[in-house]
């Protein structure tokens, strides 16, 4: 985890994005936390994600940066302006949830995806919101290379891996993530033991191996 990404776990706490307690996931799955990137929804905290992002993103050989509507499409456009300002600008692209049948038409919006092309989402539960993309990147032309996402649960899925590993491995592409389930518990360790004490239990008892 890299200093960006410690300093996003902190504005996510700060600002509700990231909250501890008991929820029920989507799937029915209990949680001690829940991850709302929407609700980092001003220009510093975008910023930080951002930063975060681009961290991952500046060594990593592509050639268009992806984002998935619609989370990904504020966040793609800011870690392009972030990359540009520490030397390196790529294009990038996302897409529309209704094609557009006027003007230029379709469902992708900015540049040409073709090439290797990187992905960026917030969070990977059952993979297939991410999933789709590729599939959209792959039929505008494009390879997919990379997948960045902030948060990876580290939860087993109905293969016994988690949704990140599954997806590296069904779609053979590289995925990283800004941080994990183990990072947040170590970094609420010392102002919220309880809290951190809560997720490993929750990872020793739905965890992937």
């Amino acid at each position: 985890m890299t200093p960006a990404a410690e300093t996003l776990i902190q504005t996510a706490l700060e600002r509700g994005a990231l909250r501890l307690g008991d929820f029920t996931l989507k799937s029915g799955r209990p949680s001690p936390y829940f991850f709302n990137f929407g609700a980092l929804d001003d220009g510093d905290a975008l910023l930080q994600a951002a930063e975060a992002y681009a961290d991952l993103l500046m060594p990593a050989e592509f050639d268009v940066l992806f984002g998935p509507a619609y989370k990904g499409i504020p966040l793609v456009a800011a870690i392009a302006v972030v990359m540009a300002r520490r030397g390196r600008s790529v294009a990038y692209a996302y897409n529309r949830k209704e094609a557009k049948t006027h003007g230029e038409g379709g469902n992708l919006v900015g540049a040409p995806v073709d090439g290797r092309v990187a992905l960026v989402d917030d969070v990977v539960t059952a993979g297939t919101a991410i999933r789709q993309a590729i599939d959209m990147v792959r039929a505008a032309g494009g390879t997919p290379t990379l997948a960045v996402v902030a948060l990876d649960r580290q939860e087993a899925g109905p293969d016994g891996l988690s949704p990140l590993a599954s997806l590296a491995d069904q779609e053979q592409i590289d995925v990283r993530s800004l941080f994990t389930a183990g990072d947040v518990a170590d970094s609420v360790e010392a102002s919220q033991p309880d809290a951190a004490s809560a997720i490993r239990r929750h990872l020793g008892e739905y965890g992937a191996g």
